[in-house]
């Protein structure tokens, strides 16, 4: 039985591979019009046919047919803003957040599909750095900032944006020195569930900090993801279910160095393993399903047809891809430097 076994998941990765080489000659990126050459890190696919996007200058972009036809905006007296994270609920609710110190990090919410924003939250602490937001549905949500005096700080809401409150970070674990998150792609911090939160650090180190009680305590797991330096670490997580998830990251700054750069996990982020085959920078990760996976990196992109245990490495030909969501294997979009935006076409897809 066991060597029946082996062979068996032997001719699975072969399998696998073979397909991977199908999509490598037939994946492809469809560049959308889109009349920005702002540089976009925020992403969010809120339905098969509505998609935002937000970047540099204050900027926001938004379809609701699929791509067809795009607005693009600016928010109102942002202009000078990096707007890294948006979080769509269809096509007329959309929060923005952007980063920066003292009050350059603000939430900015919509309610009628960009035509006009109200600004929620402007950060007052100047120790602070907003990374990224998340929700857990329209009208709860959770904001984090780097580490401030020693410990990540952390803001919510639960009536749409109306207050933002500090949380208690007293059950936390606290950072280590040199430890932050990256503001690369809105996915340093994600939700999952009704109640579960997830924040991944880099620098100094690679950890998972997880909350099942809505960011009131948290737990910390090491991981292998490359570390130490400054531009090093986690950059996304992705979670599928509440055991399921996958984390990316690498180096920005040596793009095409490190091969500890993906990790899975199978309880919900108590324990991290090692990936194989995912080397080089990634900055966004996304479940297309229960076991394919898309990651994108400053050079080249990547898929898993296994929950992230294996990759395979493709290159994108464009130019930096920084963040990248799905809603299913016929929505699944890409946001990169000079205002790209890509929606991924395949003729080949294993469900």
């Amino acid at each position: 039985m066991k060597i029946q076994s082996k062979f068996y998941q032997a001719a699975l990765f072969l399998f696998a591979v073979f397909a991977l080489s199908i999509i490598n000659a037939n994946a492809q990126w469809q560049r959308q019009a889109v009349e920005t050459k702002a540089s976009l890190r925020g992403l969010s696919v809120a339905g098969k046919n509505v998609v935002w996007a937000s970047g540099t200058g204050g900027t926001y972009l938004r379809t609701i047919d699929g791509g067809k036809t795009w607005t693009v905006g600016t928010v109102p007296g942002a202009e000078k803003l990096d707007f890294r994270d948006v979080e769509a609920f269809g096509a007329q609710t959309a929060y923005l957040l952007s980063i920066g110190e003292g009050e350059n990090s603000r939430i900015y919410k919509t309610a009628d599909g960009g035509a006009t924003w109200q600004m929620q939250f402007k950060n007052a602490n100047p120790k602070a750095f907003f990374d990224a937001i998340a929700f857990w549905d329209e009208n709860n949500g959770i904001a984090m900032s780097d580490p401030v005096d020693g410990k990540y700080h952390l803001i919510s809401t639960a009536d749409g944006g109306r207050s933002w409150n500090a949380l208690p970070n007293d059950k936390m674990p606290s950072a280590k020195q040199g430890e932050a998150a990256f503001a690369a792609s809105g996915t340093c911090l994600i939700t999952n569930g009704k109640t579960d939160v997830y924040l991944v650090s880099g620098g100094s180190d690679a950890r998972v900090f997880r909350s099942t009680d809505r960011g009131l305590s948290w737990s910390v797991a090491d991981t292998p993801i490359v570390k130490g330096t400054s531009g090093s670490g986690i950059f996304s997580i992705a979670m599928f279910d509440g055991k399921n998830g996958v984390i990316v990251g690498g180096n920005y700054e040596k793009p095409d160095a490190g091969n500890n750069n993906s990790a899975f996990t199978l309880d919900g982020g108590k324990t991290w393993n090692l990936a194989n085959g995912l080397s080089g920078y990634f900055s966004g990760v996304a479940f297309i399903n229960r076991k394919m996976l898309i990651a994108v990196g400053s050079t080249r992109f990547a898929l898993s047809f296994d929950g992230g245990k294996n990759w395979k490495y493709f290159p994108h030909g464009n130019k930096n891809l920084n963040a990248v969501r799905a809603k299913g294997k016929n929505a699944v979009w890409a946001v990169g430097a000079d205002g790209f935006v890509g929606k991924y076409a395949h003729e080949v897809t294993l469900d």
